[in-house]
């Protein structure tokens, strides 16, 4: 799966994106794989996680969409396109990040948290804007922000929960970004607990 629109298309469908940090890269290979026995299909690892190229090794026989996440710059966006990451997350708008995407058809999802930062990732090909931290907004801030930019795309991402997934889908949201609920699972409970907390997530978003 080399094209970006494919890769975006596989990427809203799924609707959810869990996105994985582990203390150290065999923790996150078990959140990975957790996550999609409990059915989601799409994975962004951190470059915050120790040895993040070797997960993407790891779990290239899985049936999932693999994407690299906390990506600061584009020698680090480089090296995990590399290692098999199909799209690339930012916690900010870096416009050399853009570049190189758009240069090999890879999907760069910047983290925006304003109409100003918004633009500016469209305007460099962005076709999915991360709304980071979505904590900080209330669901009906996607509505808001479709008057003005009516053709913006948003995966809120960062706070997102069981409790509100389904509001910010209605609300417009194009997919969502899970993080910190699946580490919590996994220190409760284990990589079971994971699995059936991605399938809740699954169940729900399905409705």
């Amino acid at each position: 799966m080399n094209n970006k629109y494919e890769v975006l298309q596989t990427l809203t469908d799924a609707k959810i994106v869990a996105v994985i940090r582990g203390k150290h890269a065999e923790e996150a290979i078990q959140l990975s794989k957790a996550a999609a026995e409990g059915g989601i299909q799409a994975i962004e690892v951190t470059y915050t996680t120790p040895n993040a190229a070797d997960i993407f090794r790891a779990l290239e026989q899985t049936d999932v969409l693999l994407g690299a996440g906390s990506v600061l710059d584009p020698e680090t966006a480089r090296q995990a396109m590399l290692a098999g990451a199909r799209f690339i997350v930012s916690p900010h708008f870096n416009q050399d990040i853009a570049i190189l995407c758009n240069r090999y058809s890879v999907p760069y999802l910047p983290g925006c948290m304003t109409i100003s930062d918004m633009v500016k990732a469209l305007e460099a090909g962005c076709d999915v804007l991360k709304l980071f931290p979505a904590s900080h907004f209330e669901p009906s801030f996607i509505r808001s922000i479709k008057g003005p930019l009516p053709n913006v795309n948003v995966m809120p991402t960062g706070g997102v929960n069981l409790d509100n997934v389904t509001e910010w889908l209605e609300a417009g949201a194009v997919a969502v970004g899970i993080a910190s609920d699946l580490n919590k699972a996994y220190q409760k409970g284990g990589y079971q607990a994971v699995v059936n907390h991605s399938q809740s997530y699954v169940e729900k978003c399905a409705k």
